[in-house]
């Protein structure tokens, strides 16, 4: 690996470790307050990294095969903590590829969709943890390119629709507060309205 590559690998690593840590704080649940805003500050950030992998050419690991990383993280139990935060709002709508001929509208979940980011950041992680920097780099890459960069912008767009509801839908007049455990049941009722 090239010095240049090597200091971006680590770049890139840092701003993982960062969202897997903050994402694993918010599905602690101990401050649900602010769940929805952090949410939507850490996938912003993550999309950064991911934007920066993306502009990159492709990276080629050293070898032809992915190393054992030993295990594949368990994200379940914050699949199911993030779900609880989100209740009112977790479940989406979302367009599968909008350049496809017939643009395909599909549902997901918050909770789903950043479990399964977390999934593609840990074995990358893994690999970055033991020494193999480009694998790791590689894996990033390739798993943004596939799968969680979309993913990310999806819970991106559904966390901002969110925001702007509540924050737009509401009258000027009207003495509405906006702490984050109301920002969903918020939402959720100023999507209902006719």
């Amino acid at each position: 690996m090239t010095d240049d590559l090597g200091d971006f690998t680590v770049e890139i690593a840092d701003q993982v470790e960062s969202f897997v840590v903050a994402i694993r704080e918010i599905a602690a649940g101990e401050d649900p307050d602010y769940a929805i805003s952090l949410l939507l500050l850490e996938v912003s950030q993550l999309l950064l990294a991911g934007g920066r992998l993306g502009a990159i050419s492709d990276v080629v690991p050293d070898e032809r095969f992915e190393p054992d990383t030993g295990y594949d993280p368990d994200v379940e139990g914050l699949r199911t903590s993030i779900a609880n935060l989100l209740e009112p709002i977790d479940e989406y709508h979302s367009l599968f590829d909008p350049y496809a001929g017939e643009p395909e509208v599909f549902t997901s979940r918050i909770s789903d969709e950043v479990a399964d980011i977390m999934s593609d950041l840990l074995h990358g992680l893994l690999h970055y943890r033991a020494g193999r920097s480009a694998e790791a780099l590689w894996w990033w890459q390739f798993s943004y390119l596939s799968n969680w960069g979309s993913s990310a912008s999806s819970v991106l767009h559904a966390l901002h629709s969110v925001v702007s509801h509540v924050r737009l839908d509401t009258h000027p007049d009207e003495q509405v507060a906006v702490e984050d455990r109301l920002l969903a049941q918020t939402a959720a009722e100023a999507i209902e309205r006719p």
